[in-house]
């Protein structure tokens, strides 16, 4: 019985939360099916087109550049106009790019529409974890992190499935391969419907634009500031700093591989459509348990020592992912490795958010994800000239021996500047 009653009195630590914050779990389930679907087959949609690894390259460094050029407007728009306008913002942009690529598949079109997604991904990215913050109490604040994060691996099982269904149901229904361009079109459809159910949920949270002080604060006392004044300067920029450099560096490693796992996979293997979303399906089930998990771990080990734990014994199996020859271990590993290097962004996003005042959230939050993707723009150009000049294993074998070095030297950087550190809640 005692097992029973602990599973119980854990499973009632996820509740309790703010409305506003029960709102963003919806609005974050609706944006998780939008990304997790463009994750999970874009990039096949452009194999479906006939587009070759180099241009898939550059269509992701596009995705990445733009959420480089937008993080920090947004964080100051957030600041300016509330978290509310700037993220419904951003799902009308991802609505209409993503309905706009079902019709446009020119190389031209196929790069503006994966930059306008990636731009209003930010708008979610930057803000989710000041929104959070804000609208949680200490106490719940671990859960609720935890199971905001929960809910893109999540819908990524989801959308997995979905994807596999998608072909099944065309292929037997209209006769046609699963890896049709065809079948993308419907899952792009499906994503503009799930930007927009997102934008819908959005309008629901409490208005949060701030309200000005006419005696402080008059645009005609600042007429002309420079980008740079309006940007609050970091109370701590030693903290500041390396909160950021530890996921900066593990980004340019994850940029080589995370984005073109599908490619690796099916190129190596030989997989369908319907066979590829079945196994990010089961990846994401993992990383939905182990994240779940980590407000137990965190107890124990704190934020610091559970993020290191689990990007460190997440390393080993990137080896096994990059190099074995057998399907069902690359399954196992990359299911394994994703749970675990996945499952520590959410206490870590909560530890940093904790070390920061209130100001300086957004502008982190914005900092992390510009440089997030900043190294992912970079990484990008990098696999298309691997892929280009050493081949497809060729190219994947640098790839995976560049990340297991930057993951582990990011890892230890991040352990050695604050595992000391205490914890303020």
């Amino acid at each position: 019985m005692r097992p029973v009653r602990a599973l119980v009195r854990y499973a009632r630590s996820f509740t309790g939360f703010e409305r506003d914050a029960r709102i963003f779990l919806l609005a974050s389930v609706a944006f998780g099916t939008v990304f997790s679907l463009w994750w999970v087959d874009f990039n096949l949609y452009l194999t479906a087109l006939g587009y070759e690894p180099a241009f898939i390259g550059l269509t992701g460094a596009a995705w990445s550049l733009a959420g480089v050029l937008v993080a920090l407007p947004l964080s100051m728009a957030a600041n300016r106009f509330g978290r509310r306008v700037t993220m419904l913002t951003g799902s009308v942009v991802a609505a209409v790019a993503t309905a706009c690529l079902i019709f446009f598949t020119g190389p031209a079109a196929l790069i503006a529409g994966s930059a306008a997604v990636g731009a209003a991904s930010q708008t979610f990215f930057v803000l989710q974890s000041p929104v959070l913050m804000e609208n949680s109490r200490p106490e719940h604040r671990n859960e609720l992190f935890s199971l905001q994060a929960a809910i893109m691996p999540a819908t990524n099982i989801g959308a997995a499935l979905l994807g596999a269904l998608v072909a099944l149901v065309i292929g037997s229904t209209f006769g046609v391969d699963s890896n049709d361009p065809s079948v993308y079109r419907v899952l792009l459809a499906l994503m503009t419907v799930a930007a927009v159910l997102g934008g819908i949920a959005i309008t629901r949270l409490r208005d949060d634009r701030p309200r000005k002080d006419p005696a402080t604060e008059s645009r005609a006392d600042e007429p002309r500031r420079s980008l740079r004044e309006r940007l609050p300067r970091p109370s701590d920029p030693g903290t500041f700093a390396r909160l950021l450099i530890p996921n900066f560096i593990i980004a340019l490693g994850a940029g080589q591989i995370i984005p073109y796992l599908n490619v690796f996979i099916e190129g190596k293997f030989g997989l369908d459509l319907t066979a590829l979303n079945f196994i990010f399906a089961i990846t994401g089930l993992g990383t939905v348990l182990a994240m779940m998990a980590q407000p137990a771990l965190a107890s124990r080990f704190g934020k610091v020592g559970t993020v290191v734990l689990v990007q460190g014994v997440s390393i080993p199996f990137l080896l096994v992912l990059g190099f074995s020859p057998i399907l069902w271990t690359v399954i196992v590993a990359m299911t394994v490795r994703n749970a675990l290097m996945n499952s520590g962004h959410p206490l870590f996003n909560a530890f940093a958010m904790e070390r920061l005042p209130a100001a300086e959230r957004a502008p982190f939050a914005a900092a992390a994800s510009l440089l997030w993707s900043l190294a992912w723009a970079v990484a990008g150009p990098w696999y298309s000239l691997l892929q280009a000049n050493l081949g497809f294993d060729g190219g994947y074998t640098v790839s995976f021996v560049t990340v297991i070095v930057l993951y582990s030297l990011g890892t230890w950087l991040f352990w050695h500047w604050f595992h000391g550190v205490e914890e303020q809640n």
